[in-house]
């Protein structure tokens, strides 16, 4: 079993910044990316950044520019810089894994952009 826990989110006005962090424990064998999915109220829940072990990376049309992924594959850990928040990028964070045609989840984590 692999277990996803993710920090970092909570209430930042717009135009702010915070980070999200991931730490992936638990039956790694071969990680073939890890990265972020997020669901709003209402919402499918939406790719918004994942990378490859092999260093590809992948960014929503909606947040280029304004967020960053970056992975630490020693320590099994993946971070997304968001910088430049927007109201609608509120919603909860969810880290993912893929490895071995799988895909595993955290527990997700609640990012509000409001005044």
């Amino acid at each position: 079993q692999v277990q996803l826990v993710e920090s970092g989110g909570g209430l930042v006005q717009p135009g702010g910044s915070l980070s999200l962090s991931c730490v992936a424990s638990g039956s790694i064998y071969r990680i073939n990316a890890m990265g972020w999915y997020r669901q709003a109220p209402g919402k499918q829940r939406e790719l918004v950044a994942g990378l490859s072990t092999e260093g590809t990376r992948n960014h929503a049309d909606s947040v280029k520019g304004r967020f960053t992924i970056s992975r630490d594959n020693a320590k099994n850990t993946v971070n997304l810089q968001m910088n430049s928040l927007k109201p609608e990028d509120t919603a909860v964070y969810f880290c993912f894994l893929f490895q071995l045609g799988k895909f595993y989840w955290g527990q997700g984590t609640q990012v509000t952009v409001s005044s």
